[in-house]
């Protein structure tokens, strides 16, 4: 079978997701101090004209001191991207980056978007509908259709399995960059995730910030009076990049 045309292959897409979790981590633990980037989503993420990725839009940045606990900060970040707890928390912290790469992973795995209509059984959002799945042991049935299944299982188990992992509910819970980047890498065994896992509660942020709603549903950015910083990393951030562009369009598509 054939790709639809336009659909970006798996290895493709599994480099795009190894490519942001190196940026995420350098970004985390590689600087002089700990970069929160705080709007990781899908149309943040640029690609060359290789398809190599590299993380953009650093509006939103935070930095703090390594070890150091974030402070009480206004709540920033696109909802739909957002943890749960964000509404509730108002810290930036590393745990809300690893949230946003976990529903990007979970998008580029099922090219769906993290929120919208579209999903199957009228379940509103992506992370809801794959831990069903995942409960079910059927995982496998969130992969993109588009893919027509030429692709490595052992590498979109690990991709989902991480998304998984990144948007657990309780953010004690979910991993550093490093140990997704690690399992990205093939480095270290997957994490052995409850087959019934909680189900992360957006309505409580919403009923938080009934205002915020429509552009919930529109993924739109919340505001924040942070620095329009301009610098971005990747795993190769040392490169010329002759043509950039958003990835979103390509990572989202409809089925077969």
């Amino acid at each position: 079978m054939h790709l639809k045309k336009g659909t970006l292959t798996w290895n493709v897409r599994y480099s795009i997701a190894r490519g942001l979790a190196s940026a995420v981590l350098y970004l985390h633990e590689q600087w002089k101090q700990c970069v929160l980037h705080r709007d990781i989503k899908a149309s943040n993420v640029m690609l060359d004209s290789n398809f190599n990725a590299k993380l953009g839009d650093f509006g939103l940045v935070r930095l703090i001191d390594h070890e150091i606990e974030s402070k009480t900060t206004a709540l920033a970040g696109t909802l739909g991207y957002m943890p749960p707890e964000a509404a509730t928390r108002e810290k930036a912290s590393g745990e809300l980056d690893i949230y946003g790469f976990g529903v990007v992973a979970l998008e580029i795995a099922c090219g769906r978007k993290a929120i919208g209509s579209s999903l199957i059984q009228e379940q509103k959002y992506l992370v809801e509908w794959i831990l069903e799945l995942y409960g079910k042991g059927d995982i496998f049935k969130a992969a993109y259709p588009s893919l027509c299944r030429d692709f490595d299982e052992n590498e979109m188990k690990r991709i989902m399995i991480v998304g998984l992992w990144c948007t657990q509910k309780d953010y004690l819970l979910r991993p550093t960059m490093r140990q997704v980047f690690q399992v990205l890498n093939f480095e270290i065994p997957l994490p052995i995730l409850p087959s019934q896992m909680a189900v992360p509660n957006y309505n409580t942020s919403l009923n938080l910030m009934p205002s915020m709603t429509h552009a919930f549903e529109n993924n739109q950015t919340m505001p924040s009076t942070s620095s329009n910083s301009s610098f971005t990393a990747s795993s190769q951030s040392s490169t010329t990049f002759d043509v950039i562009f958003p990835s979103a369009a390509l990572l989202h598509g409809h089925t077969c």
